[in-house]
């Protein structure tokens, strides 16, 4: 049976299942991710929800870096926003987006990122990673960590996009070299994205400076160290993080802001370009410092 043939079968059989899906898009489904020039990578601060919804420096900015790279023909993003027990990857054809989020204006509940899935790509990512155990799952989606910026960088949600957990168990260094094992993803065309907050103190926040480039002194000595950190490559300094003393105690109370920080850069080649946007202070405990890698 040649593979005309097999694939017009398969879409008949699939046809119950996947409704609207026709030849083509299926077709697409089953064609493997070919070799591209390398892509970019991303770390994207993301900030509040309501990013999605409004226009700002930081929403211009995401769209300025994603018109000045290749169009993708897949997206994967880590998510601050995704804590498992183990690793988990999306694998469905069409990803719900998830409102994870409460008591925000009616209008950012209304909105919808139906970006197609990959199963695929899905699949590809778990057997390329060897030295960690990475699930399928069917349930999660696309939580605000990923459509909040993904839908001003690629408003038509065309094309594919998955998200990669953090497993809570991992130690920075492991979650470090799990990004590494994902780098030949940028020679098949995937944009990977980190997206968080290098600042992050929800605890602290300012909030009557919100909206204001204002920060407390300890959040500026940390975020201008990790930007020099990041701007000389010194990656190992920022696995290490927890020994950075007081300032970074107050940046980073908890790790699942910053951890996808550490698979960015874990995708850096040696003495590749290396960029900061969006480099701007929020509400005293809060930054929205973004990276661009090649």
């Amino acid at each position: 049976m040649n593979r005309k043939v097999f694939v017009k079968n398969l879409a008949l059989a699939a046809g119950s299942i996947y409704g609207a899906m026709n030849l083509c898009d299926l077709n697409t489904l089953l064609k493997p991710l070919e070799s591209t020039p390398k892509m970019p990578v991303l770390f994207l601060g993301h900030g509040s929800p309501m990013n999605a919804i409004e226009e700002n420096q930081f929403v211009k900015g995401f769209r300025q870096v994603s018109a000045q790279i290749e169009v993708p023909k897949a997206i994967l993003v880590v998510s601050a926003h995704w804590e498992t027990r183990g690793t988990k990857v999306t694998a469905m054809a069409h990803p719900k987006t998830i409102h994870d989020f409460g008591g925000f204006p009616p209008a950012l509940y209304e909105v919808q990122y139906p970006a197609p899935g990959s199963p695929e790509l899905a699949k590809e990512i778990q057997t390329s990673v060897r030295h960690s155990e990475v699930h399928l799952d069917e349930q999660w989606g696309l939580d605000h960590g990923a459509w909040t910026v993904i839908r001003h960088m690629y408003p038509k949600a065309d094309i594919p996009v998955l998200q990669l957990s953090l497993d809570y168990y991992k130690t920075p260094q492991e979650h470090y070299a799990l990004g590494r094992e994902l780098a030949s993803l940028r020679k098949k065309g995937v944009l990977i994205v980190g997206s968080g907050n290098v600042v992050h103190n929800l605890r602290m926040v300012h909030w009557q400076k919100l909206n204001e480039p204002y920060a407390y002194d300890w959040a500026i000595e940390a975020n201008d160290k990790i930007k020099q950190a990041i701007l000389e490559q010194n990656h190992q300094e920022l696995i290490d993080y927890s020994k950075l003393g007081r300032a970074f105690e107050l940046a980073i109370p908890t790790p699942e802001h910053y951890l996808p920080l550490l698979y960015t850069l874990a995708l850096q080649d040696k003495g590749e370009a290396i960029s900061l946007f969006n480099d701007e202070p929020l509400g005293g405990s809060l930054s929205m410092t973004s990276v661009r890698i090649g």
